[in-house]
């Protein structure tokens, strides 16, 4: 499907943060040296572990907030990890807070904005964890908004987390374009009723079957 397709109607390009256009994995990736061997498998865990406790608090509605449940999931992945010294912690959490931005990100945002599409980052994270992850990248200028579930304390997949991207930016679903790299992301975007584009940077089978995507690509540099 060609990014005309794909962009036919759409007024809003709705992006993902962690994971869509931030690697999560390049906080752990820059200590890795100073890690060890066991450093990958540290970087999984966390980020399993701050998925699984968005979800449960999600469904306990217990809204913490993401920042928070970064700090828990990356404590109970040291904890599996004794082998890794805990005082890596502070410098591990510094980086997360400044994740690299792929590669494609910054010029895809560029031609979307010139075709005239506004560019919007919509996230679990609270509001101060992504303005410093967009500050940090470079990428404030590329954003006409910048979105957190935080205001409706929730979270993805819930239907108020995706209902309120309409409520903020006062458009109807049919304006949306949604973007992300989490398949389940994408399932529950799907089930809201937005056209979804997965990003399967990792060529991962799909989980979702009833829930299918509009396009699936490698790189968001496949759509425009």
């Amino acid at each position: 499907m060609s990014a005309s397709d794909l962009l036919a109607g759409k007024t809003h390009a709705v992006f993902d943060a962690y994971g869509t256009l931030f690697d999560v994995h390049s906080a752990v990736h820059r200590h890795a040296g100073a890690l060890g061997p066991r450093a990958e498998n540290l970087s999984e865990l966390w980020r399993a572990k701050q998925l699984e406790y968005s979800w449960i608090h999600g469904l306990m509605e217990r809204y913490v907030g993401f920042w928070d449940l970064t700090e828990r999931a990356l404590d109970f992945a040291l904890a599996r990890h004794p082998e890794i010294d805990r005082a890596s912690r502070e410098k591990l959490l510094d980086a997360y807070r400044d994740l690299d931005a792929y590669a494609d990100v910054p010029g895809v945002l560029d031609r979307l904005r010139e075709r005239h599409v506004k560019t919007v980052l919509f996230s679990n994270g609270n509001a101060a964890m992504l303005e410093r992850a967009v500050a940090s990248a470079g990428l404030g200028t590329r954003l006409d908004a910048v979105l957190s579930v935080e205001s409706v304390q929730t979270f993805k997949t819930a239907p108020a987390a995706y209902r309120m991207v309409l409520d903020r930016l006062r458009i109807d679903r049919s304006g949306v374009l949604f973007f992300s790299s989490n398949r389940w992301d994408i399932a529950g975007a799907t089930a809201f009723g937005f056209d979804a584009v997965w990003v399967n940077r990792k060529g991962q089978p799909d989980e979702y079957p009833d829930q299918p995507p509009r396009a699936v690509v490698k790189g968001l540099d496949a759509v425009i």
